[in-house]
């Protein structure tokens, strides 16, 4: 009986700690990393939400861009920028080919993620799905009017597709 009474209070007891025990917790508990990139990620699709209602609108940025199927050119026309920039966001395809004209010489469009590029050198290949942020900004010789007017033409290619200028 004693012994009995022994093995039932060694069974209802508390597991002693074990390393194989703090191994299964550290596995299971969150690490810092995978916390902060969690939040980047809802950071970035609640700046996706916005940008995609902005882009229904001609004088909010930034804007999110979408391909149309069966169509390589995306045309806004009579945007307005408010600010000092505007920013375009784009999920093309790797090997895709991007290109940028506006019909206004004081504004510079810039490629600023994932990578530099200026589109007044020519167009850029897409080199891995990502987030592409293009900037349109005010460049010119004298002070921004407070809400400037232009036209913008993204033509997204396909690598197969004859170069570009």
């Amino acid at each position: 009986m004693a012994s009995l009474s022994i093995l039932l209070v060694s069974a209802c007891s508390p597991e002693p700690y074990s390393e194989n025990s703090s191994l299964v917790t550290d596995k299971a508990a969150p690490t810092r990393d995978s916390i902060a990139q969690n939040s980047e990620n809802i950071e970035d699709g609640i700046r996706n939400s916005y940008a995609r209602l902005a882009s229904e609108r001609a004088d909010v940025c930034p804007k999110l861009i979408e391909e149309e199927q069966g169509s390589q050119v995306i045309e806004r026309v009579a945007e307005v920028m408010v600010n000092d920039y505007c920013d375009y966001f784009l999920y093309p395809r790797e090997g895709q080919h991007i290109s940028v004209a506006t019909n206004n010489r004081q504004i510079e469009a810039l490629l600023i993620v994932p990578a530099l590029h200026n589109f007044a050198n020519g167009g850029y290949e897409v080199m891995s799905y990502d987030k592409h942020i293009i900037r349109l900004s005010y460049n010119g010789a004298t002070y921004k009017p407070q809400n400037l007017n232009y036209d913008i033409v993204m033509t997204i290619s396909d690598h197969s597709d004859k170069e570009y200028s």
